[in-house]
């Protein structure tokens, strides 16, 4: 094969790559689109079952406090009960009898006043929960409907632009050789993807690894087309091509860090 036709294979080959990596990235959207979803109804799943549980607990609460309320009054009228029999008593045993029976009443009384207050602290520290995690709840039942909603159409554009690229895909294959092609393919289904990479600086920029001397001489030569020997893609020489003719030999962003 001569320089010549080597090269516009490779052009071929690169240009095929870019509808791929196309592809790739609608797939990617399309696959992500549900899993986000799904996260989503788990976060929402979660929260319900902790605001259920809330619920729940301050139900509890609030029918303690309904008994609570209700032996106390029932104790407060036993004790102005006795108080008014009190008046009443003739002798020094008996009035003695009712007053600590009355002390133990109060005793009783006292002791449920404060497990009402403590009772009344604690709902109103589950009632703040409640509405701290209403806000959480609702927010994420808001995104659920919006996700819900542009799930559907984000599946039909993602649809409809696989369309479009596999026609294109299909165009862009018939000026590539069949042979070159079917062995691209061949690749393509045994390897992840990209099929076809640049070796910048020795190193093919799919597994990251130097080529071997012996095999990035015949690369320069440019004569044949060749795979790395490690990931077994397709590569080329950057120094061959624009960054026009193969993006993938663009200089590397520089970041603050670099």
């Amino acid at each position: 094969m001569n320089n010549a036709v080597y090269f516009e294979q490779i052009k071929q080959l690169v240009e095929l790559q870019k509808v791929d990596d196309a592809i790739h990235t609608v797939r990617q959207d399309m696959e992500r689109a549900p899993s986000e979803l799904d996260s989503l109804e788990q976060r929402f799943s979660a929260s319900e079952t902790q605001r259920n549980y809330i619920v729940d607990k301050l139900t509890h609460l609030q029918d303690q406090q309904k008994r609570l309320s209700l032996e106390i009054d029932d104790d407060s009228a036993r004790i102005k009960k006795s108080k008014n029999k009190l008046m009443q008593v003739e002798n020094t045993r008996e009035y003695h009898a009712m007053m600590r029976e009355m002390d133990s009443m109060e005793k009783v009384n006292r002791s449920r006043e404060e497990e009402k207050m403590t009772l009344m602290e604690e709902l109103q520290f589950q009632k703040d929960a409640l509405a701290e995690i209403d806000l959480t709840h609702m927010g994420i039942k808001a995104e659920l409907e919006v996700k819900r909603d542009g799930l559907e159409e984000k599946l039909q554009k993602g649809n409809a632009a696989l369309t479009e690229l596999n026609a294109k895909r299909a165009q862009v294959s018939k000026a590539i050789p069949q042979p070159v092609f079917m062995r691209y393919e061949f690749i393509r289904e045994r390897l992840e993807h990209p099929v076809i990479v640049a070796v910048k600086e020795g190193i093919c920029s799919g597994c990251h690894i130097a080529v071997p001397p012996q095999s990035f001489i015949e690369l320069q030569r440019g004569q044949q087309i060749l795979s790395c020997p490690n990931c077994q893609r397709l590569i080329f020489w950057c120094e061959h091509f624009s960054v026009a003719d193969a993006p993938q030999c663009a200089p590397k962003p520089q970041t603050l860090t670099d």
